[in-house]
């Protein structure tokens, strides 16, 4: 059984995807599978989009094991991915009465918030809350402030958290700003929650030495265990990229192991945690007003919360808008599937009933699912797009991804979960973006990024100019060939790509925080 699992992993690898569902079939049929075997086996499916064979895996485990929630919990997960918001809100919301004191399905729960667009901010907020509170309490109540100890001509010493330093969105964009650090100013250590290592993990690392700092595996790590490495390390400014994301360890915070302690790049919300310091956005993601959302302070990069790279194997060449060869306009969205909703097949379905002959390509790993794909194809047809009109794209490998950009005339940003490393390489790949950023900060991502590189026009106001934009852009050939092929010029030229500007800039704000809170606790009361 053992063995089979290692083949099926393989064969996953080299997207081999028949053989791997032949595997999983013989898998099931085993008589002795035992509900772990079960859970491996629905997790390597969903992870490579086969969310209705996960399904039947996590199911066959219910019958094997009824009382054991652990199949619910995946199932849960895949409501989300197949953008079932209310479903998978039913099922947390069912799990965390009977487990309160999970960490994964109360973190889980949140997470899926922000996908569903009928959640309203002050829900959020509250459930936020509640996690700040559980968490404290957790802790053992809220913990002092650790004695910072005065710069003065030492560097800052700074920790990262994730467990996603690796080919994530998180390690892909922090990557590059490790690697610009002053080790004059910045010695950083990350601390790895993930056992998974490939060359951005690796280049991490590199980074880090190169500042006096290192790379800490915290996998085996409790809470207590990590707050003790970190005040080991003597960080002084800790920071949690991945919220309430997969593998998080946002719980440490509150164990208050670092004197200033930031949320920053892996999440889009408030982490609902008092004893976090700040979390670092931008004018963009968080207009004037946005506080009430948070129950962090906010703290606005000028030039933008993020630092974009292209990655190696990105295509040099840009070919021209493929209306100009094929006759008709191609909208597509490479995004999440757990970001589609009514919503977003509304307007994208009046755009396609507006623009004569126009498709629309979609492309994620869950279009794998055979199910799946007949559900949002019919989401379309029900709203009077022929079906041949759509097309639904299961994974591939980055560098096939990234030329497929070359099918795409315009990219449809879906709400009110936004696009962010996705749109990033639809930009760069000289596709336009069209964006709707509404309250919640997930929203603003496509907005901010297309602030950033001097495009704000393609940000709309409300469904209605969505609508006008996309099709008067569709209609106006010349317009759309001079925006793709200036795109890349346009964020070469922007703070967006300037990772010696951003670096520095990060490591200034950081410093003046690091600064701020130590004039602070000397001016405060004893």
């Amino acid at each position: 059984m053992t063995d089979l699992l290692h083949t099926a992993r393989a064969k996953a690898a080299r997207a081999d995807f028949p053989a791997l569902l032949s595997l999983c079939q013989q898998l099931r049929a085993d008589p002795a599978v035992t509900l772990a075997q079960l859970l491996d086996l629905g997790a390597l499916l969903s992870q490579f989009g086969f969310l209705s064979e996960a399904e039947s895996c996590y199911r066959q485990g219910l019958t094997l094991a009824p009382e054991d929630l652990r199949p619910w919990v995946n199932l849960a997960n895949l409501e989300r991915e197949r953008g079932n918001h209310a479903t998978s809100r039913t099922h947390y919301a069912r799990l965390q009465q009977q487990l309160p004191n999970h960490p994964v399905i109360r973190r889980n729960l949140l997470v899926g918030m922000e996908y569903d667009p009928a959640i309203s901010d002050t829900e959020r907020l509250t459930a936020a809350r509640a996690w700040g509170d559980w968490a404290i309490a957790r802790a053992g109540g809220a913990r002092a402030r650790p004695r910072l100890k005065p710069l003065k001509n030492r560097p800052l010493r700074l920790g990262y958290v994730s467990a996603d330093l690796c080919q994530h969105t998180v390690g892909l964009f922090l990557n590059p700003v490790l690697g610009a650090h002053d080790p004059q100013r910045i010695t950083a250590f990350a601390y790895n929650a993930s056992a998974q290592t490939d060359w951005v993990t690796r280049a991490i690392t590199a980074s880090c030495r190169a500042t006096g700092g290192a790379v800490r595996d915290i996998t085996r790590l409790d809470d207590i265990a990590l707050a003790q490495c970190i005040q080991t390390d003597q960080i002084d400014v800790l920071i949690d990229l991945s919220g309430h994301t997969a593998g998080s360890r946002l719980s440490v915070f509150a164990h208050r192991p670092a004197p200033v302690q930031l949320s920053w790049l892996g999440y889009f919300a408030t982490t609902g945690l008092t004893s976090l310091d700040a979390v670092v956005l931008d004018p963009w993601h968080a207009p004037e007003g946005t506080e009430a959302q948070f129950v962090e302070p906010i703290l606005r990069l000028p030039a933008g919360r993020w630092c974009y790279q292209p990655v190696p194997w990105a295509p040099k060449e840009l070919s021209p808008p493929p209306a100009e060869r094929n006759g008709w306009i191609t909208f597509g969205s490479f995004n999440n599937t757990a970001k589609l909703n009514d919503g977003v097949y509304d307007l994208w379905a009046r755009i396609l009933a507006v623009v004569p002959d126009s498709r629309l390509i979609l492309k994620w790993r869950t279009f794998n699912d055979a199910a799946l794909r007949q559900r949002v194809t019919q989401a379309f047809v029900a709203r009077g797009i022929a079906a041949e009109r759509i097309e639904l794209r299961g994974p591939s490998f980055h560098a096939d991804l990234l030329k497929e950009y070359a099918e795409l005339d315009i990219a449809l940003d879906p709400f009110p979960f936004t696009g962010g490393l996705t749109t990033c390489e639809a930009l760069w790949m000289g596709v336009p973006v069209i964006t709707w950023p509404q309250a919640r900060v997930v929203s603003r991502q496509g907005f901010a990024l297309l602030s950033a590189i001097g495009l704000a026009e393609l940000a709309v106001e409300d469904a209605q100019a969505y609508v006008r934009l996309a099709v008067a852009l569709a209609k106006d050939r010349d317009r759309l060939r001079a925006l793709g092929g200036g795109l890349r010029e346009r964020m070469r030229c922007a703070p967006l790509m300037d990772v010696l500007g951003f670096s520095r800039s990060l490591e200034d704000q950081l410093i003046q925080v690091y600064r701020r809170v130590e004039r602070e606790v000397t001016c405060s009361p004893s």
